[in-house]
């Protein structure tokens, strides 16, 4: 059995009840179940349809995610997600680097480098080196003023941890900005590269072994050993290249928001919805989310 989900932002316009009609009709669907009015529906399936991908881009005309996955085991019991433009809007490297006055240069890094284009520890390593000489000082700055959660971040991991999954935070970032966000969030553990500061400024440099691609795989692989679960029980998110690894080998793998050239490698898109879209893939009704 397979469960099709429909989902909208909730800021965005509502999901017309008559797309979920003629879906269910043209597929064999069973009843409808609305998880958020007007936001959130789900129906199931008998097998994935043959013309899922051309029904998914004409719905995407209307703002509207599709995603068609297996009933079975969709409730995870753990949740690894990326930081930078994914648990919040922003790149922390690019909004030092604006602060060092080469936003535009590290910018063009960064972009080419999340699509895959660059190698992620060479343009890391590249884009640290022009911030040397910048004031410590500066990441409080940045953290106070330029950096902003994502919204349906609270509630994505305050429910499943209430439902007693494991919540971890993973970046290619700087953990200086992992550990305030995974505080303000609520994760269990955070996992980033650590940047090099000398005498209170940055040298330009982060700490050996560079965390990318391949750290967050690992990172999956250790923390579901440890606690004793399968990788099928994991629910991952993420935007960028250096997500895949993970994305492939968690049971849910989520592109949100994520560049063209990542989503293309991903059947778990979603364009519009917030992060409070992995709760409605899990199949939980908005009144079942936990206060935050």
């Amino acid at each position: 059995m397979y469960i099709a989900t429909l989902l909208t932002a909730p800021t965005g316009p509502e999901i017309d009840p008559a797309l979920v009609s003629s879906l269910r009709n043209a597929w064999g669907g069973g009843d409808a179940v609305w998880l958020a009015p007007g936001h959130a529906v789900e129906f199931p399936l008998p097998a994935i349809p043959d013309n899922r991908w051309e029904v998914w881009d004409e719905v995407q005309k209307m703002r509207v995610d599709l995603v068609v996955q297996s009933a079975e085991g969709r409730r995870k019991r753990m949740l690894i997600a990326d930081m930078d433009s994914t648990m919040i809007q922003q790149e922390c490297i690019d909004e030092l680097a604006d602060m060092a006055g080469v936003g535009d240069r590290v910018k063009e890094i960064t972009a080419r480098a999340m699509n895959g284009e660059l190698d992620f520890e060479g343009a890391l390593t590249e884009r640290v080196g022009l911030l040397k000489g910048l004031p410590e000082t500066v990441i409080a700055q940045v953290l106070k003023e330029r950096i902003t959660l994502m919204p349906g971040g609270r509630e994505l991991v305050a429910t499943m941890r209430a439902g007693g999954a494991f919540a971890l935070l993973v970046s290619g970032g700087f953990t200086a900005f992992t550990r305030s966000v995974a505080a303000q969030l609520g994760f269990d553990e955070n996992r980033a590269n650590t940047l090099l500061v000398e005498s209170g400024t940055l040298t330009g440099d982060v700490q050996r072994p560079i965390l990318g691609r391949a750290a967050k795989v690992e990172a999956l692989e250790q923390v579901t050993a440890r606690l004793g679960i399968a990788e099928s029980e994991v629910i991952a998110v993420g935007d960028g290249a250096n997500d895949l690894g993970m994305l492939g080998r968690a049971g849910t793998g989520v592109a949100l928001h994520a560049k063209p050239t990542v989503a293309a490698q991903c059947d778990v898109r979603v364009n519009f919805g917030d992060l409070t879209a992995l709760l409605y893939l899990q199949g939980y009704a908005r009144e079942e989310f936990a206060t935050v």
